[in-house]
């Protein structure tokens, strides 16, 4: 095989990703059912298992716009939660022992994902249209999730501590009923204002520096071989 026409991204780095790829989504299809695909960070994750077969500038460049920032703040409470400290309470649920072992070393890959997309766009290049294509997909998801999906609500009735809601099943997705709690809606604004100044703080303030920073660092997308 010639060097041109190497792989971009090595198999050692694009079949261990499969497989754990391929045990996560039936194990959280059946625990969370299928609404939990539609979270930023599990549609990253089937991207990118695309991608990197595909070995798709574009793919994996939308996947690290669209994870990259709110993957690196789950390192940083991760990181505090490990060390005594409390951040967000964001995965505090990594430290509760009544959940599944299993779930919980699963859901490890939003502390892993960032860095391999970073190395994965740097194999094939950073496309520059992959901001506009990942703030696609964050209104379709985010519009989905807020009118189709159900809101923040309490898992369980403070009167009587009766279950109100399997735990399991998301609610709030995405936070566009609420950043802070899925125990119930936020109250600052009117839901529909809070939906399109929630838009609004993401595209500008956590996918556009992440696109200009990547602009910058990241090497260009590999123009395809002219015949």
């Amino acid at each position: 095989m010639s060097i041109a026409n190497r792989p971009l991204i090595p198999l050692w780095a694009k079949l261990p990703y499969t497989a754990f790829m391929a045990v996560l989504i039936p194990i959280y299809l059946k625990n969370y059912g299928p609404t939990n695909f539609l979270y930023f960070c599990d549609v990253v994750a089937i991207m990118t298992v695309v991608a990197i077969w595909l070995e798709s500038p574009l793919l994996l460049s939308a996947a690290l716009i669209g994870a990259f920032l709110p993957q690196m703040l789950w390192v940083v409470d991760f990181c505090f939660e490990a060390c005594g400290g409390h951040l967000t309470g964001m995965t505090s649920y990594m430290f509760d022992r009544q959940k599944p072992f299993l779930l919980r070393f699963l859901s490890f890959f939003h502390f892993w994902l960032p860095f391999y997309l970073v190395y994965a766009v740097w194999c094939v290049g950073y496309d520059r249209r992959a901001a506009v294509l990942w703030s696609v997909i964050m209104w379709v998801l985010l519009t989905v999730c807020f009118v189709w999906m159900p809101p923040a609500s309490p898992s369980v009735d403070p009167m009587t501590r009766a279950q109100l809601r399997d735990p399991n099943m998301p609610v709030n997705i995405n936070y566009v009923f609420n950043p802070g709690s899925d125990e119930k809606p936020q109250e600052w604004m009117d839901p529909k204002v809070y939906f399109a100044v929630y838009m609004g703080i993401l595209m500008i303030g956590v996918y556009l520096p992440t696109h200009l920073v990547c602009l910058k660092w990241m090497p260009k997308a590999r123009l395809p071989l002219a015949a």
